[in-house]
């Protein structure tokens, strides 16, 4: 369940009163407030009828001045409301557009924490890649913040939004860049250890990397669909980025220009799955923009970012399979 409570100048109040009762409320008050001529209306609704009601709220006093909504979760609430039907129940089981696109949008933000953070989980991430410490290149991967700025690019995608595109690209830019440096720096003063089977399986570009992208992409946009985003989400996504770029930097700082290649595709693979499979999520949650003009910009972005990652796949998979089979031949000979 989620309270509603929209602040609202008192001859405007009628209008937001009848598109209220028009969706069935739990509960509903309207009380005047200090302020002059204003009145606040507090409304209690079933989470699969709250964003129907604040697009129709919002539609209602697109034209007006001065008025706010604000949401707020409810835990519980006595006596207990009748639940609603199964099936819109399950079909809008979801948190706010706005509430999801506030809480991507600021992990999606560069900032200088981001950037201490994704310095030190890529010092974790390459001495446990280095010396094969399966523990180190996990606990890397808790602390690598590069969830916000994946999810904010599909979701701005999604949504048509340019400038959460931008932002969240120039952060996942910004954290991955400070990865390959201090990498390519702690390169220099590590003995590059190629018999490390966590390194090495990161200079091995295979179809089943993708497949484990794609279910991480997919997984952490429902996650956060759905309002239940944990740690564990950040450790999927972190898995498919941080160590490949780990052992990107490495590789070139150590002059293994083929493995650095490789592990630099799988790098690149890994972002076009994450991103295609969460976008595919934000789509078939329906989470749109409210307007028609937005919805056709966000259909546009969609389908261009869908296009272009297919594609990638595509060519990369193709040249996979090309090279698997060539070095096989290779073998056998």
């Amino acid at each position: 369940m989620r309270q509603l409570e929209i602040h609202l100048k008192k001859r405007d109040s009628d209008t937001v009163i009848r598109a209220i009762k028009a969706f069935g409320p739990i509960d509903s008050i309207s009380f005047p407030v200090e302020q002059q001529d204003r009145v606040l209306i507090r409304v209690l609704m079933h989470d699969g009828r709250s964003q129907t009601l604040t697009d129709a709220l919002s539609s209602a006093l697109e034209g007006c001045r001065d008025w706010r909504i604000t949401t707020i979760p409810i835990e519980a609430t006595l006596p207990t409301p009748e639940p609603m039907e199964e099936d819109a129940q399950q079909a809008n089981n979801r948190v706010l557009r706005e509430e999801l696109l506030d809480d991507v949008t600021r992990d999606a933000t560069l900032t200088f924490d981001f950037l201490i953070l994704s310095a030190l989980s890529t010092v974790v991430a390459a001495i446990g890649l280095n010396s094969d410490g399966v523990a180190a290149v996990i606990g890397a991967m808790v602390i690598a913040p590069l969830l916000g700025p994946i999810l904010g690019f599909s979701l701005g995608a999604g949504l048509g939004n340019m400038n959460l595109i931008r932002e969240s690209g120039k952060t996942l830019a910004a954290g991955l860049a400070v990865a390959l440096i201090v990498a390519f720096a702690i390169s220099f003063t590590l003995k590059l250890d190629t018999s490390s089977q966590q390194l090495m399986s990161r200079a091995e570009v295979r179809l089943d990397s993708l497949a484990l992208a794609l279910a991480a992409g997919g997984a952490a946009a429902l996650s956060m669909a759905r309002g239940q985003a944990s740690a564990l989400v950040g450790v999927m996504v972190a898995a498919a980025l941080l160590p490949p770029g780990a052992a990107f930097g490495l590789f070139i700082g150590s002059g293994e220009w083929m493995l650095a290649s490789r592990s630099g595709l799988l790098l690149l693979l890994n972002i076009a799955c994450l991103v295609l499979s969460a976008l595919a999520v934000f789509r078939l949650k329906n989470i749109r923009p409210r307007g028609w003009v937005d919805q056709q910009n966000a259909d546009r972005a969609f389908y261009i970012n869908v296009g272009l990652s297919i594609l990638f796949l595509v060519i990369a998979s193709v040249l996979i399979v090309y090279f698997d089979l060539g070095h096989k031949v290779d073998l056998g000979n």
